[in-house]
């Protein structure tokens, strides 16, 4: 009678666990769907990032004359020659990125060629432009712009909730986590909103990490200024509850308890 009861309570056991890995699995795998080795998705093309008033930029000229160079050096900080290329986590910079900032009408001042209006264009195109005007001066220039300030945040159930700078203008929300930490074992992966300014409405956007369409969606990529917030579960909430913290005590309890009522019980036969 003892052997019969151990061993159901081991059957018992391997229910329970087998019940909630099933129940756990489906809400932590990303990107859900067809399961086959190779699937084509739709093209997602990331908006070309335009040069607005206040950016900061990088700008970096290059020339075969090491003289020409030093017109546009960037300044020493500290013994060092700060770039002006951010780290990625604005909240360990401390500094204001060093750079070329864009006044209120758009232009940008630079050594020789003065006032440049920049805004409304690329990085790519206002390169170009730079580099057009600064052959009139210096032989064989080479541009290079970043915008500096652009930035979006992540808060809620992630691992190293900040404020990221945005390096890259193609960066995706999965990378945007990933720098993040990814989320939390209690991060809702099928309820994370995206505020974003468009337009001057600031609007909020549903995703679902556990779809495979989110691959597809238009939101895919980050821009500047977005807010990604990720709620926590309800196992999250339960956790932080004091009852609930002393669950595994009155469990533990109860378990040697029936222990030894089933001891007890098998011996008096």
């Amino acid at each position: 009678m003892k052997v019969l009861n151990y061993q159901a309570l081991i059957i018992l056991t391997i229910i329970s666990l087998s019940l909630i890995g099933c129940s756990t699995i489906p809400k932590t795998v990303y990107f859900q769907g067809d399961t086959t080795d190779y699937v084509q998705l739709d093209a997602v093309v990331p908006e070309v990032i335009k040069i607005n008033s206040n950016d900061i930029l990088g700008i970096t000229v290059t020339t075969i004359s090491e003289e020409s160079n030093k017109l546009f050096e960037l300044p020493v900080v500290g013994g060092l020659r700060y770039t002006g290329f951010p780290n990625t986590q604005s909240s360990n910079m401390g500094l204001q990125p060093l750079g070329y900032e864009v006044d209120s009408v758009g232009n940008i001042e630079l050594p020789l060629i003065g006032k440049v209006k920049v805004s409304g264009l690329s990085c790519s195109v206002a390169s170009d432009t730079l580099r057009n005007k600064l052959n009139f001066y210096l032989k064989a220039p080479t541009v290079n712009i970043r915008i500096l300030n652009h930035k979006f945040t992540i808060l809620g159930e992630v691992n190293r909730p900040a404020t990221y700078n945005i390096l890259d203008n193609n960066l995706t929300i999965p990378e945007a986590l990933g720098m993040a930490g990814d989320l939390t074992i209690f991060g809702k992966r099928e309820n994370i909103s995206l505020i974003r300014v468009s337009n001057g409405k600031r609007f909020r956007i549903h995703l679902n990490l556990l779809k495979q369409e989110f691959l597809s969606s238009p939101y895919y990529y980050v821009k500047n200024g977005d807010i990604i917030y990720v709620e926590p579960s309800e196992v999250k909430s339960t956790y932080n509850d004091r009852s609930y913290q002393m669950l595994p005590i009155v469990t533990s309890i109860v378990s040697a308890v029936t222990s030894l009522g089933v001891l007890i019980l098998s011996l008096s036969r």
